[in-house]
Formats: C-alpha cells, sequence, structure tokens
C-alpha cells in the first residue's frame, strides 16, 4: 500500500524535467536519467501537480473533463501517482481527513 489517499497532497519533486508533446507529457527523471512518458490524461495530471494539490482536487477535475465513472477515474489516478511515487517523479503528503 502506498498510503496516498484522496485526502493526500501531492506534486511534482524538482529531480525531473518535463514537456509536453503533441498532448502528451515527457518527463525525464535527473536522478535516474529514464524518460516517461503520459497520455493525455496523465498529461492534464501532470499539469495539475506542478503545485502542491489534494489528489480528491486532481480527482474532481478529471470527472469534469472527462468521460469516465468515479470509481474508475480513483482507481487510476491512484494508479498513476503510485507510480510516479515509485520512480521518484511527486511528493505525497499523506493527510489525515478532517
Amino acid at each position: 500500500m502506498t498510503g496516498i489517499t484522496m485526502d493526500s497532497m501531492v506534486e511534482v519533486t524538482k529531480e525531473q524535467m518535463s514537456c509536453g508533446l503533441d498532448g502528451e507529457a515527457v518527463i525525464l527523471s535527473l536522478k535516474k536519467g529514464v524518460y516517461y512518458s503520459l497520455n493525455p490524461c496523465g498529461n492534464r495530471i501532470w499539469s495539475l501537480i506542478q503545485k502542491p494539490i489534494q489528489v480528491k482536487k486532481i480527482r474532481d477535475t478529471l470527472l469534469e473533463e472527462f468521460a469516465v465513472d468515479q470509481k474508475t477515474c480513483e482507481e487510476d489516478l491512484l494508479s498513476l501517482l503510485s507510480e510516479l511515487k515509485k520512480e521518484g517523479l511527486i511528493a505525497v503528503e499523506v493527510q489525515r481527513p478532517s
């Protein structure tokens, strides 16, 4: 379990560089020297996490902008964020629900 929840705060780390390319995001891990690419939905998530943001706010934005149900959106969002965290591309601050 990664510990990322809808209440977590996430943002990109400084150990990466990224740019947009044909609606997708291309990310370079400065630590690992590895490139990653994100599809248009992943690119939208990447643009939202340039500054600290709560995961549920990302989810709400995606639900407004993409034709996806909430359960699928949450599962896919948490999966992507977990992968980005594992690769050292984002920082996560776990928040306790209020």
